[in-house]
């Protein structure tokens, strides 16, 4: 009896840094889903850090296709020095502007072209 293989699921890793609204800090990270995991740095309860010092700026993020492509890029960025981490965010966001935001209205745009595509409810 042959055995089936499943085709492997195409994995979205993402590497991203977060700081703080003062820019203090930059911590380096990698998740599946950055939305999520941007919640929980929001929700994060205020006892290891005062409201100036929480990580809730996405400032900088990679999706790779794979996880090993992610862990590698994750630990060369940790290595990155605190200047090294700056010029690769104003490489891409001068700025310094919290980018989950745009993240956030592409997902409500997504799930907005979901919702008309299915069907209504006669409310009559």
């Amino acid at each position: 009896m042959p055995i089936l293989i499943k085709p492997a699921m195409k994995t979205r890793k993402f590497v991203y840094l977060v700081t703080d609204r003062n820019r203090s800090s930059i911590h380096v990270g990698m998740s599946s889903d950055l939305m999520k995991t941007m919640s929980f740095y929001r929700q994060m309860p205020s006892l290891f850090f005062d409201s100036g010092q929480q990580l809730t700026r996405l400032v900088y993020f990679e999706e790779l296709n794979s996880e090993s492509l992610a862990l590698a890029r994750f630990k060369l960025i940790s290595k990155f020095t605190r200047i090294q981490k700056d010029r690769i965010i104003r490489s891409v966001n001068p700025d310094w502007i919290d980018l989950s935001i745009g993240l956030d209205f592409e997902q409500i745009f997504v799930s907005g072209i979901q919702n008309v595509n299915t069907p209504l409810l006669n409310l009559s």
